[in-house]
């Protein structure tokens, strides 16, 4: 193998969930992963698999022994008849919207660049078309599953209900329900530290009065470089044109730059450019809130000026809080169970932490600020009369050492006796990822 092709194999889009493997294996059939992982399996070798390896959590998809690529499984395969599009797991979603434009359809899938199908799918999948559809795990008509004894199998809830809850093993193709696509109206702004108060109160109100399933939006918190804090807000509408007034508090803030227009699905994605972090050390950590009052909105401010302002001596780059919305019917569109979320009865809305520094000697630093600002502002959720102590976070967004129970609650026992049902061996266990 050439060394080029082992550092795209080895390559994290956050620097510190890369590890130097002994090799690295670019599969190019779910046949090849089942000889590879019966190898594996029979000499209790360490191995890694990585998707479009955005992930953030260290060792959860890179490993020190082998790396399992997937980027050969890159196909987009549209039925027209069934309406539906089956999707390699080694793809991100822009090469899946590209894909599937031509044809005027599109999938439940990720809302910035660089995000990887199977990741994101696996662990839920909240979406800018989520409103109306559901997270992107409702949509999953199949998945190729290889087993942990090398058996390729098709998983369907028909076929296999327990599996199609609580997958055990690698997939390497999702096969997703399509929905019609027209172009969409929307993209990013900015704004500087003399407008945030604005930017709170458009935010609080629109997540307090917005019903319109087509419409979304993403208010970020930003710190770059100790400096000052400012706002990256994407708004995003699912046609060309919103409804007059629906995002007009937004559009009369004063912006330092602006890229709104009619554009294509895609287009709207690559508005945002999350890959300018790429290549930085980074973590993600989450809460999830049942509401954005405005006094919530400021604390989050409060907490990105506090840790932008106090961190910058430990190599800190950039940090950010996403705050993301969604009408509280989100998790109704589908009366299938799934692991996430465990209760389907609260619409709980993500609040996506994300820290980005230089030097691996702040890595403890980091993480434990990440910790603590999670709790401050689960603390204050709580104090505002939201009953979210115990509310399950997003696992996308979980930090590594997140306990299981918080994330899957009374599916937890479920998800056990399935791992000894179908893994009696731990193969699995050679792998990175929460531990079941």
């Amino acid at each position: 193998m050439r060394l080029v092709d082992y550092d795209k194999d080895v390559y994290h889009w956050a620097s510190s969930s890369s590890q130097a493997s002994t090799c690295s294996f670019e599969p190019g059939t779910a046949e090849d992963v089942a000889i590879a992982l019966q190898i594996l399996g029979n000499t209790s070798t360490q191995f890694a698999v990585k998707g479009g390896g955005h992930a953030s959590n260290p060792g959860f998809s890179s490993t020190t022994g082998v790396q399992i690529a997937l980027y050969r499984f890159s196909e987009v395969a549209y039925d027209s008849t069934a309406q539906t599009a089956t999707i390699g797991a080694g793809l991100v979603w822009d090469d899946v919207y590209a894909a599937l434009e031509p044809y005027s359809v599109n999938v439940v899938g990720g809302r910035v660049t660089g995000v990887g199908v199977a990741g994101f799918t696996l662990g839920g999948g909240y979406s800018w078309k989520t409103n109306q559809y559901g997270l992107t795990i409702d949509t999953v008509e199949a998945f190729e599953l290889v087993m942990p004894n090398g058996t390729v199998t098709n998983v369907t809830e028909a076929s296999s209900p327990d599996l199609f809850f609580g997958l055990k093993g690698i997939v390497t193709r999702f096969t997703l329900r399509v929905f019609p696509q027209t172009e969409v109206w929307g993209g990013l702004i900015t704004f500087t530290a003399n407008t945030l108060d604005l930017v709170n109160a458009a935010t609080a109100n629109f997540v307090a009065n917005n019903t319109d399933p087509k419409a979304a939006i993403i208010t970020t918190y930003n710190f770059l470089l100790g400096e000052v804090p400012g706002v990256s807000q994407i708004l995003f509408y699912d046609y060309p044109t919103p409804p007059s007034g629906l995002f007009d508090e937004f559009l009369a803030i004063p912006y330092f730059t602006s890229d709104i227009s009619t554009r294509s699905f895609a287009s709207l994605v690559q508005s945002s450019p999350s890959n300018a972090t790429a290549q930085f050390r980074g973590i993600f950590n989450t809460i999830s809130v049942l509401d954005y009052p405005l006094a919530l909105v400021q604390a989050i401010l409060n907490e990105t000026i506090y840790y932008g302002t106090n961190l910058i001596l430990d190599s800190t780059f950039f940090i950010s809080y996403d705050v993301e919305s969604f009408l509280p019917t989100l998790f109704t569109h589908n009366s299938t169970p799934s692991a996430y979320p465990p209760s389907r009865a609260q619409g709980l809305l993500p609040l996506n932490i994300y820290y980005a520094w230089s030097f691996p000697v702040a890595d403890d630093v980091m993480q434990n600020a990440i910790r603590q600002t999670a709790s401050t502002l689960r603390n204050k959720a709580v104090s505002l009369g939201q009953d979210v102590a115990d509310a399950a976070p997003y696992s996308n967004y979980a930090i590594y050492d997140t306990p299981l129970e918080s994330l899957y609650g009374d599916n937890l026992p479920l998800l056990q006796r399935l791992k000894a049902e179908v893994d009696p061996q731990n193969v699995m266990g050679l792998a990175g990822g929460f531990k079941f």
